[in-house]
């Protein structure tokens, strides 16, 4: 594999232009027809083989004006002391309501006097208002005019909001955030090379992917069913593995001249080494999104979909545009330069201790880098640093223990809103449980008396507890099915209205009614999307970490690294769902992150994070082992092996890593409280992934490994491909080759505290050691 990338890197640095411009062409081809292609259906949020989904698809069939797409919101309006029938408030309401009738999109406004939507003391009255649009075609001026009409409507008798999904607030969405992360990402890259060209080129390479995999997106958005909101997955992967794939390949480029290498040489050995860890971490990340399709929920499936391709555009770019434009830029990318006090160390030998007992280091020797003297303190202390570690990651992990999943709704908003607001004053005016209504299907039985059994199971459901009222039914025009409003005395993501959600679904509640009974509305879709993710979390976590850890094995050669690779996961995923909870559930530094109001943690968060930090976790692992393994197999003990690593990788890893963060800390400011969780829980995942698992207990467990680390039994190293991600082949062909080290044979291995013991005092040299 090494020796097939490291020509793909030369031809394409040989080739710069053809290359440059055949990217220019696909990119331009994918605008074109991105810009002919129609408007991305809205978002499909069914969720099959559930009963919400059965009692909408019953609804659609039977009551198709019930169950329409359009957009609608929600006007509130409340009068003091209960006047808001009065002559007066009615005339100004009536005027309002005409306004709004003659907003651009509108249907329908419904009168609350007419429709009887007044709160029996008579101080609160909303009026319904229905799009000809669904919310995500809803225009800007609708919406603008929809707001302005509410402020205007406002008074010192009259307090008046606005809800519902016609008022936005998603629109505005990413592109400060994604704004903010680039600007950080630039910084970042500048630190890290010293030079504005070489920090420049990974930027530009990401942006490239991101536009390519959007046009992409856009123009199979009809043919594939791809919402508008699959994008905004691949727009923050892409960018952030985009950044990360091209830093890598940039950073072993320079590193190669830094060696005296040619351009083409350094081009061809940067895309043959470190190529290889992006194919493979780039591999992984699109497993994991693949995988989201074992969960079984279409939008789901779809945003992973469209994020895998997104990151396979990045590592094409990596691999061929990147040697590219190193060849277009020329001597404008020099070689690496150390930075003062960072020379690379010598080993020294007894033989060079002066006879005053001074060292015989050569005036080269100076002091290692960070991430060196990092590597060496952890490969010291390696259990203490192990069980610190560890007990750290737990502790962060146990308000994961009391994860509450929910739907995300107007009352989740910050109280500046019109959107709570409006959810506050109904929730005062007709009852915390108004909000979120619980919308009951009655299906009769071979030709039964629909209306007869509806009348049964509404008096029913009127004698549980937790109802506050039940809707005279409603039925179809073919008066086979009705349907029962149900209004909880709890608020919608109170257990006490999910126990009233399974006392509905009760079978006694079918028997006695002699008819079918479906419960929808959006506290039943929660539940049933909760059930949905709990039953796919095993199997995708099964199928996900097994296809990555067979991929590891090949990559690695080894079983111990896979299996401490997913282990590390695991503690990083659950020690960040841990600080998702205690942030957004129970209001840990709320005020602090803008967030609005704790609740529930939205249902989709646990397996859309265990997706996306797989894959990036992965990244890392790939990156910074690769390095170690390396030097391991040109002779390096496992102690220098590491220390090799973090000397060759540290800086760069520190690097993509920070750029990981910056990107998904961007998305922190959002108004969204969605995309402000999604943004939080990655950032703190690759943090608690990058810094304390693959930066401290990789070494720590590697030095406690010693060579078993790197063994593979002989039965498995027979039938397992041999990928040489470490380029162990490009380096023979240079004549640089190293024999087998002799941890290969079991019969010399030495144990842990052996013979690799008295090796950990040797710190890296500058060639590699061959025995």
């Amino acid at each position: 594999m090494a020796v097939l990338l490291s020509k793909l890197g030369r031809f394409s640095f040989r080739q710069r232009w053809l290359v440059a411009l055949l990217w220019t062409a696909v990119l331009v081809l994918a605008g074109v027809l991105a810009s002919r292609a129609p408007a991305p259906p809205p978002d499909d949020f069914s969720i099959p083989d559930t009963e919400v989904q059965q009692a909408y698809d019953l609804l659609d069939e039977r009551f198709p004006s019930l169950n329409a797409d359009g957009a609608t919101a929600r006007v509130v309006f409340k009068a003091p002391e209960g006047k808001v029938t009065d002559p007066e408030i009615r005339s100004d309401v009536k005027e309002t309501l005409g306004k709004l009738s003659e907003a651009p999109q509108v249907g329908q406004v419904v009168d609350p006097f007419t429709a009887k939507s007044v709160s029996k003391d008579g101080s609160t009255a909303y009026a319904q208002v229905s799009y000809k649009v669904p919310a995500a075609e809803l225009s800007d001026s609708a919406e603008s005019t929809l707001l302005d009409t509410v402020e205007r409507a406002g008074s010192d008798d009259l307090t008046v909001e606005v809800g519902g999904n016609a008022v936005g607030g998603a629109k505005e969405a990413g592109h400060r955030s994604e704004a903010i992360g680039l600007a950080m990402a630039a910084v970042v890259l500048v630190i890290t090379f010293g030079a504005l060209i070489a920090a420049g080129l990974p930027l530009l390479t990401a942006l490239i992917g991101v536009a390519l995999g959007i046009c992409g997106i856009t123009a199979l958005a009809e043919p594939l069913g791809l919402s508008g909101t699959t994008t905004s997955l691949a727009t923050m992967l892409g960018l952030a593995v985009g950044i990360d794939y091209a830093l890598f390949v940039v950073s072993r480029y320079r590193g190669e001249l830094a060696r005296s290498r040619s351009r083409e040489e350094a081009a061809g050995l940067a895309v043959g080494t470190a190529g290889s860890a992006v194919l493979f971490a780039g591999l992984t990340v699109i497993i994991a999104l693949v995988g989201l399709g074992v969960v079984g929920i279409p939008v789901l499936t779809k945003m992973g979909l469209a994020a895998a391709g997104t990151v396979g555009i990045a590592v094409l770019i990596a691999l061929t545009l990147v040697p590219a434009l190193l060849g277009i830029a020329g001597k404008r990318v020099g070689p690496a330069r150390p930075r003062k006090g960072r020379r690379r160390l010598l080993r020294r030998t007894p033989a060079a201790d002066g006879e005053d007992g001074s060292t015989g280091t050569t005036p080269e020797t100076a002091r290692p880098g960070l991430g060196v003297r990092w590597a060496r303190f952890v490969t010291r202390r390696p259990l203490a640093v192990l069980l610190l570690c560890v007990a750290g990651l737990a502790t962060l992990a146990v308000p994961a223990s009391q994860l509450q999943m929910g739907l995300p709704d107007d009352g989740s908003k910050a109280e500046s809103t019109t959107q709570r607001r409006a959810y506050d004053l109904l929730a005062e005016g007709f009852g915390p449980g108004f909000n979120g209504p619980l919308m009951t299907v009655v299906e009769a039985e071979d030709g039964g008396d629909a209306q007869a059994a509806a009348k049964r199971v509404a008096t029913r459901i009127g004698d549980m507890d937790g109802v506050a009222t039940v809707a005279p039914p409603r039925m179809s025009d073919k008066g086979d099915t009705a349907v029962l409003n149900v209004v909880p005395t709890s608020s919608p993501d109170s257990a006490e209205t999910a126990d009233l959600v399974h006392a509905l679904r009760a079978p006694e509640l079918e028997a006695d009614s002699e008819a079918r009974v479906l419960v929808s509305g959006t506290t039943a879709m929660n539940i049933d999307v909760s059930q949905k993710l709990s039953d796919a979390l095993v199997p995708y976590l099964a199928l996900v970490v097994g296809l990555a850890f067979l991929l590891l094995i090949a990559v690695f050669r080894s079983l111990l690294v896979p299996l401490k690779a997913a282990l590390g996961f695991l503690l990083s995923i659950v020690a960040a769902l841990g600080a998702v909870v205690a942030v957004f559930q129970w209001g840990w530094l709320a005020s602090l992150l803008g967030v609005a109001e704790p609740g529930p943690v939205m249902s989709i968060m646990p397996i859309f994070m265990i997706g996306v930090v797989f894959g990036l976790a992965m990244d890392y692992e790939v990156f910074l082992v690769t390095r170690m393994r390396e030097g391991y197999v040109q002779g390096l003990s496992p102690r220098e092996a590491v220390l090799g690593g973090f000397e060759h990788s540290a800086r760069a890893v520190t690097a993509a890593a920070l750029i990981m963060i910056s990107v998904f800390a961007g998305f922190i400011g959002s108004s969204e409280q969605m995309i402000k969780t999604i943004g939080f829980g990655l950032a703190a995942a690759v943090v608690l992934d990058a810094f304390v698992v693959r930066m401290t207990l990789v070494p720590a467990v590697l030095a406690l490994l010693g060579h078993r680390a790197w063994r593979l039994p002989r039965w498995l190293d027979r039938i397992t491909p041999n990928f040489d991600v470490e380029g162990e082949k490009l380096h023979a062909e240079e004549g640089q080759g190293a024999a087998p080290h002799p941890a290969n044979d079991e019969a010399t291995a030495s144990p842990v505290g052996g013979a690799d013991a008295a090796d950990d005092s040797r710190e890296p040299v500058a060639t590699s050691r061959r025995t």
